[in-house]
């Protein structure tokens, strides 16, 4: 056996000698008896609970008592004089653990005389005997007892365990000597042990390794094993202890330069004063003094800086905060709080500049100049107060001119433009900045932009705000909101600069591609302003003002006389790009001059005129296919017209019936909008069967197919009602749908036709399909004004309240 000395912070008797009773009490714990095993080898004991405690046998250890079943079981043991066994329990934090509550290795030892502690708990010495496996408990009354099977490590010493133990003592005692807080004689007990598993017992409690470790070490029973595992844990721990080491000198090293050089400054400051000579670094203060009193600052915002700079000159030039305070002021100083650019509110110079960059938009440039003129009255009434700034957010799909016209509003105000790009951003701090107290703290964007705009009114660009995301480190959307409203961000608040900033000034400008992302307490805070998107009308006259002389001139083609001719242009948009924008369509215009500019100095023959029948050479094979009308009327083929987010489409939509049990399957990659359309048409339909003469068992006897060609493409949305209805319904009373004929609209079970969006990009894709006459809900007839005059005149627009006359309309007589 072993002894160790423990170190106890009890306040005992000042007349007792507490080592006398220590030596006493471990003479005690060696007269206890081991338990005898039976004829089955089974010994059977109490039960002494251990919540995160672990004694390995032929260890010596305190142990305190507190719960009222522990301290019944010492009792009992101690009247026997015999031993107990001691079980870890899984969690600790169980209060009345049961037999599935403990691990299944315990250790048998003996407990000494219960010492009462000041705070009213209770300590034992314990000593640890032997491994036990739990067999059964026998009882679970006010204490536990269990009949376990002792565990005898019989192991016969060979060549490699004595090389482990030899390595193991090896790295303990490098151990002992880089951790200043083990004393020698640690080392020399563990090389007293010739037993292997003894060995690694005691040098893994030396080791203080964490509770989990500790059990594994318990349930262990090889000791070879163990020592594989203390040998693992000691090569970790002198790695730790070296790398510890390592820094311990470097740290020592830095600081031993540290105060050097603030020796030699101290020094050289001293010598300067005596030579009469400036000294920099109140120089330095100086002139963050004088760049103070030039700026026009707010009086909060002074009161702020004279205070840090009061702070930086009492501050020794080496101390760490140095680098800090100078950083923050000199953030407070390049902030624009009280700069501010001439507004040009002149309304025909604003729109002729919005006209000159963009075609289009009638929306939002019209919102524009309401603003301008606004501005301008107040400032001929007088009015002196600020104008309340507008919050708008741009919404539509990409490449519809949202980024670039917000350049254009900053040049018609004669403000200064700067933009953000929110896409991607999950923290908090980038909006609002981080403490001072962080290491490389900044402000956050809004203020970081701001400085780069160099005034305290421009135009500012917040982009993809339909696309900011949030984790544990916070929500950016919610920082925005104090941004972004107008009755709070004239005393708008960063988390690194701690002085309110006026924000009410700045023109608020947001871009989404949807708003469905876009939290509901910051889309109220915006005025939305939607981009439907430009119908080949429009992109025609885009490209030809300002596409393809930007592209002529950026591939050196000025002087070449370089043009497409109108059908070369049509077919370009139409077959060789699909989108709302107009990027894709200018990046094909580009590849048409790169290839010509190669043949211009390859010394090649090219054109200067591009033809329809160009574009094969150019860009290869047509990549989109348009659909058009149908060649002849057809039973169960309707024409639905759809929006995207590439602009209006027109779309089949074909129904089959075949015998079957009356089951209704829809094809087509269609969501579940449009699939509770086709299950309302197909309702209304059996509710009109007797008028359409329709009879009710050919719904039980058939089976419905629906399909939407373009399976690959996802189709969603309820307009289609009122296609599928037709669609039914020529398909179970055999009469034909017009050909011409394009439908858009929802329905309702009892046949109302409801109104439904982007009727002016399907009115264009109807027109441009060749269909001759289309039907929309009577409430979308205030959309017409938006529509082409060319499409208005050519086609035949019929609105519709019900389904009776949809179908009127769309079906011809058998």
């Amino acid at each position: 056996m072993s002894d160790f000395d423990f170190d106890f912070d009890f306040d005992f008797d000042p007349d007792l000698d507490f080592e006398d009773m220590l030596e006493d009490q471990t003479e005690e714990l060696y007269r206890v008896r081991d338990l005898r095993p039976d004829s089955r080898g089974l010994i059977e004991a109490l039960v002494l609970p251990l919540r995160d405690m672990i004694v390995f046998p032929n260890m010596i250890s305190p142990l305190f008592v507190g719960r009222e079943g522990s301290l019944e079981a010492i009792f009992e043991s101690q009247a026997r004089n015999q031993t107990l066994i001691a079980l870890t329990q899984k969690d600790p934090n169980e209060n009345y653990p049961g037999p599935d509550s403990f691990l299944p290795v315990g250790v048998e030892m003996a407990v000494g005389d219960l010492l009462e502690l000041p705070d009213g708990s209770r300590s034992a010495l314990v000593q640890a005997r032997r491994r036990v496996e739990i067999v059964e408990f026998t009882q679970l009354d006010s204490y536990l007892r269990v009949r376990a099977r002792p565990i005898h490590e019989m192991i016969e010493m060979t060549d490699t365990l004595e090389a482990k133990m030899r390595s193991a003592l090896k790295l303990f005692r490098r151990c002992v000597q880089l951790n200043d807080s083990w004393p020698e004689g640690f080392y020399f007990q563990a090389r007293g042990i010739e037993y292997p598993g003894w060995l690694a017992d005691m040098l893994v409690t030396t080791l203080g390794v964490d509770i989990a470790e500790r059990k594994a070490f318990l349930l262990e029973t090889s000791p070879n094993r163990r020592l594989n595992r203390l040998l693992a844990l000691l090569a970790h721990e002198v790695r730790i202890l070296e790398l510890e080491n390592e820094i311990r000198a470097e740290t020592r090293e830095k600081v031993d330069q540290t105060q050097r050089e603030f020796y030699l400054r101290e020094k050289m400051k001293v010598i300067q004063t005596e030579l009469g000579e400036s000294d920099m670094w109140t120089s330095d203060v100086a002139e963050q003094r004088e760049q103070l009193a030039e700026k026009n600052l707010p009086e909060h915002a002074r009161a702020r800086a004279e205070k840090e700079i009061g702070r930086l000159n009492k501050i020794p030039p080496m101390s760490p905060e140095v680098g800090i305070l100078r950083n923050y002021l000199d953030w407070i100083l390049d902030l624009p709080w009280q700069e501010y650019t001439e507004d040009n509110l002149d309304v025909p110079n604003a729109a002729e500049i919005l006209d000159k960059y963009h075609y289009g938009l009638p929306r939002a440039k019209e919102r524009v100049l309401e603003y301008i003129a606004v501005k301008r009255l107040h400032l001929e009434n007088g009015r002196q107060e600020k104008a309340r700034q507008p919050i708008l957010c741009f919404v539509g799909a990409p490449g519809t001119g949202k980024t670039s016209l917000g350049n254009s509003i900053a040049e018609a105000l004669n403000r200064n433009f700067v933009r953000v790009s929110l896409g991607g951003i999950r923290d908090e701090a980038e909006i609002r900045g981080h403490r001072r107290t962080y290491i490389g703290a900044l402000p956050g964007r809004i203020l970081q932009t701001i400085r780069r705009a160099g005034s305290a009114n421009p135009v500012f660009m917040l982009d993809e705000v339909d696309k900011l995301g949030y984790d544990y480190r916070g929500d950016p959307s919610s920082a925005l909101l104090e941004t972004l409203d107008p009755e709070q961000n004239y005393a708008f608040s960063d988390h690194y600069l701690e002085i309110p900033f006026d924000l009410s000034s700045v023109m608020f400008i947001t871009t989404a591609n949807t708003i469905d992302t876009i939290p509901m307490a910051l889309l109220d805070r915006m005025e939305v302003i939607k981009f439907p998107g430009y119908i080949e009308e429009e992109k025609l006259e885009i490209a030809d003002r300002f596409l393809i002389p930007r592209q002529v001139a950026e591939n050196g083609l000025n002087g070449e006389g370089l043009h497409f001719s109108k059908g070369a242009m049509q077919r370009l948009i139409r077959e060789y790009t699909l989108e709302a924008g107009v990027r894709n369509l200018e990046r094909e215009i580009g590849r048409i001059c790169r290839k010509i500019a190669r043949a211009k100095v390859e010394g090649k023959e090219y054109p200067t005129l591009i033809r329809v029948d160009s574009l094969d050479r150019f860009l290869g094979p047509t990549r989109f296919f348009p659909i058009a009308s149908e060649e002849k009327d057809e039973v169960g083929v309707a024409t639905a017209i759809a929006w995207t987010q590439s602009g209006g489409r027109t779309m089949p939509v074909e129904v089959l019936l075949v015998e079957g049990k009356g089951r209704l399957q829809i094809t087509g990659q269609v969501g579940d909008v449009m699939t509770e359309s086709a299950q309302a048409a197909l309702t209304y339909l059996k509710s009109r069967s007797k008028q359409l003469g329709i009879p009710l068992e050919k719904y039980e006897n058939l089976d419905i197919h629906i399909h939407i060609p373009e399976g690959a493409v996802p189709k969603e949305g309820p307009s289609a009602g009122i296609t599928l209805t037709v669609a039914l319904a020529s398909a179970f009373t055999g009469r034909p749908v017009r050909k011409e004929v394009g439908l858009t609209g929802e329905i309702t079970l009892r046949g109302r036709v409801l109104p439904v969006g982007g009727v002016r990009e399907k009115v264009v894709a109807a027109h441009r399909a060749g269909l001759k006459l289309i039907v929309i809900p009577r409430k979308n007839e205030v959309d017409l004004v938006d529509v082409p005059d060319q499409a208005r005149e050519e086609l035949e627009i019929i609105p519709v309240e019900y389904m009776d006359e949809v179908l009127d309309v769309a079906l011809l007589e058998r």
